[in-house]
């Protein structure tokens, strides 16, 4: 069957929160381990099944904005969403406090009662007309961002359809992307100030409620960051700033030589050859299927995987009209099967996302294959972008199927911008714990601090001739600072996981392979700390842990500049 076959009906949350709350008195009353263990599987199966609908419902809902049926069906299933949470964390607390809680504990996880513990902590029924009115406006900025007709060359563009242009040889052409791009945003300032002044007035009311001094303990909760603090993070940026932002002030001095400019600005950042940047050779079906020879060929895993992948149809990758911005993976517990969805528009870009999302999809397939708890398949974000990111490493071997000749190109391109990618992602983080530790500030302070970051992470960038990052806008064309907050640092840890990976995969690949294989199976059984540990990686929060790998990076850049 394929996706589009996927039939979607609007969960009966009436039904679903009656048939929760009746499981959760009848675990209550249970007399031994094995009767709750049973009652937690009919829980899960409901779970699984109203999840797999919502998710369904969400995918074709950002395939195509515009579509009133599902617009209207996921406004809904967000509205309902925190009120079905509220029926699942009564049974969680029941969960926690049962009698037979060490004999729970030896067949699924102590680990899984540390995250329900955690996100007990994380919501209270009060908050749920708060996080309905946050659902509102997260659909409120997707909708604004999906409704850019931008004129541009002839054309009416989306804002994924001007990056190529934003890569252009031609410098001008560059320069007047990137404005219009911005204009966008200038157009919409009002909008998208409002937007984002509310969500931090809502996220704090939240995090008082709780008891919390901010939304930004609130936000480690959210995350479940069951093994480390603020604190940690604030010492992995610190260490970014000292070893990174360095040698990426190095790499942005070789790319200006490179593209032959004295004067490197906010619209050259992104154009790294002065013979253009590396594009796939091909059609869209063309790559594809590049990209499903890729995959049967890695492992017997990855072909088993790919092949699931093809008969069902779980891909959406064209840049579109009306479709929502970004990228990301998705599962279907009930198919037991990931659903991918980007936006192609025909840079270099489009291969690291298949090999991205795809490193995703490729851990839920596995774990649903090795795990039999849905509680235990999924780990915290920061594992589960050290699956995709070091996926778009481990597939160097087939990237010449992309390529073709401009192959080493797009390798010195790749590792360039994933070394200087790190400290974009602390200046993200860094920014949102600034906002929420002063939710006072207006949109012009917002902006004021996301420029003082600026020049402590990204030191290289002119913005002065593009107005919109000029006046320190340009955090608001990240989707994620909208709506999931606190999430893209889990990118920069997992940066440091992939070229982990990457380093050891130059050496020896197939026993890369096999250590990535093993990190996937482990799902969420383990922390983020265990799991590196465990993988005998270094742990990116801890002191000294970025130094040997960033040194092992930078002889391979200085080897391979062109």
């Amino acid at each position: 069957m394929k996706f589009s076959e996927f039939p979607y009906k609007r969960p009966d949350y009436e039904k679903v929160m009656s048939e929760i709350t009746a499981l959760t008195e009848k675990f209550k009353a249970a007399t031994s381990a094995k009767e709750q263990l049973s009652i937690m599987k009919e829980l899960e199966q409901i779970e699984i099944e109203t999840f797999t609908a919502s998710t369904i419902c969400n995918i074709r809902y950002t395939v195509d904005t515009r579509d009133k049926f599902y617009s209207d069906e996921h406004e809904y299933n967000e509205q309902m969403g925190p009120v079905l949470s509220e029926k699942l964390q009564d049974f969680n607390k029941a969960l926690v406090a049962s009698p037979f809680r060490k004999e729970i504990e030896a067949e699924y996880s102590p680990l899984m009662f540390k995250n329900i513990e955690i996100s007990l902590k994380s919501f209270s029924p009060e908050l749920i007309p708060l996080i309905q009115e946050e659902n509102q406006l997260i659909q409120q900025y997707q909708k604004l961002c999906a409704s850019a007709k931008i004129e541009f060359d002839g054309k009416i563009c989306n804002l994924s359809q001007l990056g190529p242009y934003q890569q252009s040889p031609d410098r001008e052409v560059r320069k007047a992307a990137m404005q219009a791009y911005g204009k966008f945003f200038d157009d919409h300032q009002a909008e998208c100030d409002e937007i984002y002044d509310k969500l931090v007035k809502n996220r704090t009311e939240q995090a008082h409620k709780l008891g919390l001094p901010s939304y930004v303990e609130m936000a480690f909760l959210l995350r479940c960051r069951n093994c480390y603090a603020p604190e940690d993070i604030a010492n992995f940026r610190r260490q970014v700033v000292e070893d990174i932002v360095p040698v990426n002030n190095e790499i942005k001095k070789n790319q200006a030589k490179r593209i032959g400019v004295d004067d490197f600005k906010v619209y050259d950042n992104t154009y790294f050859f002065a013979d253009g940047n590396p594009l796939p050779h091909g059609t869209p079906d063309e790559l594809m299927e590049a990209g499903r020879k890729m995959y049967t060929e890695m492992s017997p895993e990855t072909a088993e995987f790919i092949k699931l992948m093809f008969d069902h149809d779980l891909f959406d990758v064209l840049s579109k009209e009306g479709k929502a911005m970004g990228g990301y993976c998705t599962g279907l517990p009930l198919y037991h099967v990931p659903f991918i969805f980007a936006n192609w528009n025909g840079t270099a870009g489009d291969v690291d996302v298949l090999t991205h999302e795809a490193g995703h999809a490729f851990a839920d397939f596995m774990a649903d294959k090795c795990i039999e708890y849905m509680e235990l398949r999924n780990p915290t974000m920061e594992v589960c972008e050290s699956h995709s990111m070091s996926m778009e490493f481990l597939t160097a071997p087939w990237h010449h199927l992309f390529f073709k000749e401009d192959t080493d190109k797009y390798e010195l391109f790749h590792a360039e911008s994933a070394l200087t990618f790190i400290p974009y992602g602390c200046q993200v983080d860094h920014f949102q714990e600034s906002v929420y530790r002063h939710p006072e500030w207006t949109p012009a302070q917002r902006n004021e601090e996301w420029n003082r970051l600026e020049k402590l992470y990204r030191p290289h960038l002119d913005n002065t001739e593009v107005n919109f990052y000029n006046r320190g806008a340009g955090w608001q064309r990240q989707l994620h600072i909208y709506e999931c907050p606190f999430y893209y640092i889990d990118y920069s840890l997992a940066q440091m996981i992939s070229l982990q990976f990457w380093s050891l995969s130059m050496h020896d690949h197939k026993a890369a392979w096999e250590k990535y294989l093993s990190f996937v199976k482990m799902g969420g059984t383990k922390t983020f700390v265990d799991i590196v540990k465990d993988s005998g990686l270094s742990c990116p929060i801890e002191d000294g842990s970025l130094k040997s790998t960033v040194s092992d990076i930078k002889n391979w850049l200085d080897e391979h500049q062109i």
